[in-house]
């Protein structure tokens, strides 16, 4: 039992860092060439979850601009919000998800206690 509450806390520690990263990509998305990252996770040592962060190299659309005669292109951000927004739903889902299974955890332990004690 006392392993699964380590797995739920890295579970628990990694949708808060994929959250961050969504949320890093969303306050940056009318950075002019900001590339967005990627927290993906992924299974860890003795069946815990651990992040990895990527950047995905294709490049952010080009828009022209005429500033004092001159035609000037700028690469804006390759970040999409409708891709972030449903990976913060799903980040969210799975943040509370593990967050009710401590809470399941505390109540087993919580009985187990009155029955003994």
């Amino acid at each position: 039992m006392i392993s699964s509450v380590g797995n739920t806390l890295s579970a628990l520690k990694s949708f808060d860092k994929k959250m961050n990263v969504i949320t890093n990509n969303i306050a940056n998305v009318e950075s002019q060439e900001f590339k967005k990252s990627r927290a993906t996770l992924v299974e860890g040592p003795e069946s815990s979850v651990k992040v990895e962060i990527s950047q995905p190299k294709y490049p952010g659309p080009t828009v022209v601009e005429e500033k004092d005669g001159q035609i000037m292109e700028k690469e804006m951000s390759n970040v999409d919000l409708t891709e972030e927004f449903s990976q913060s739903i799903v980040a969210q889902r799975g943040y509370d998800a593990n967050l009710k299974t401590i809470r399941t955890q505390d109540e087993m332990l919580d009985s187990v206690l009155d029955i003994v004690g």
